[in-house]
């Protein structure tokens, strides 16, 4: 089950730390991509819901995160150099894996936050690779306040190389997401209403870490790729795409940048997206009050799209 970690050697060189959750009856396969300073362990419970309604789960730690490892990646690195283009290599091997391990089972690709932007970048890189694609709590618009980043990464970089913690970009983004919550409690306020589920993140050693200067300026690679035009023409037009965000995550401007990126996919032909945004929630949907609601109707969604449409090999 999902307590037991496995491992996958990555053509790019990483032993990727997996974990599974079997399906009884299965219909598809469900692949997880995990956010920013967190890991694959976390989504437990989601990997648990998805299974009872029919869906291998696959989860794995990204390089930097949990419990894979790679030589080039230490904790809160994706890589010395070309870190975007090996985090969507490492998820193409456990692609292939489960593939390989459930053959004729259509794909799903979810990803949340810093793994929607993985998700998507994935979709559009292969994509006759995914039946269906979730981005939940994603910002593909940072705007402005983005390049401004990206212009500070550049700086620190050349200043003090990029294998060291960023000292700007924490207090720019998980910082003043903090500061937006009104009589927060702690730090991590913003990424739900929920205690319990703030305290146990607060708790894991696994988790909160600050990224590394060249991890942010991967991030930042994906989110401006991400959203292109020419990237957004290589998804079939008839992809099932699920986007979620949430009016109180000041990370995606209550969820205006989910609503965003849902108007430019339609803008480019796209016909089967699917925005919803919950009123009240915070960041981490999966982990927020309401969230077996979500997960329900999620795993509803993800019955339709792979059962109204023939897996994407088969499609002209």
């Amino acid at each position: 089950m999902f307590g037991q970690i496995d491992t996958h050697q990555s053509p790019t060189g990483a032993l990727l730390a997996w974990r599974h959750w079997p399906a009884l009856k299965p219909t598809a396969i469900l692949l997880v991509s995990h956010g920013l300073a967190e890991h694959a362990q976390r989504y437990a419970r989601f990997a648990e819901a998805m299974a009872a309604h029919g869906f291998h789960v696959y989860a794995h730690d990204h390089r930097g995160h949990g419990h894979t490892r790679a030589p080039d990646a230490p904790l809160a690195t994706f890589a010395a150099k070309g870190g975007a283009e090996m985090v969507i290599a490492d998820l193409r091997a456990v692609r292939e894996m489960a593939v390989a391990r459930h053959p004729g089972l259509p794909v799903i690709l979810f990803g949340h936050s810093m793994g929607g932007l993985i998700a998507l970048n994935a979709a559009e890189t292969d994509p006759r690779s995914y039946d269906a694609l979730a981005v939940w709590n994603s910002n593909f618009r940072p705007g402005p306040a983005g390049r401004a980043a990206q212009a500070i990464l550049r700086i620190e970089r050349m200043l003090k190389g990029s294998d060291v913690p960023s000292l700007f970009l924490s207090r720019l983004t998980f910082g003043a997401w903090a500061q937006a919550i009104p009589n927060r409690k702690t730090a991590f306020d913003w990424l739900s209403r929920d205690e319990e589920e703030v305290a146990k993140y607060i708790a894991d050693p696994l988790c909160g870490f600050d990224p590394t200067v060249s991890l942010w300026i991967d991030v930042f690679k994906l989110v401006y790729a991400g959203a292109r035009a020419d990237r957004l023409a290589q998804l079939s037009a008839h992809l099932p795409v699920h986007l979620v965000g949430g009016t109180a995550d000041p990370s995606t401007d209550g969820g205006a940048a989910i609503c965003w990126l849902g108007d430019r996919m339609k803008a480019r032909g796209m016909t089967d997206v699917t925005v919803v945004i919950h009123q009240g929630m915070r960041h981490e949907t999966l982990n927020e009050i309401g969230r077996e609601k979500a997960t329900q109707d999620f795993a509803a969604w993800c019955q339709k799209a792979v059962g109204a449409n023939p897996p994407i090999g088969a499609r002209s």
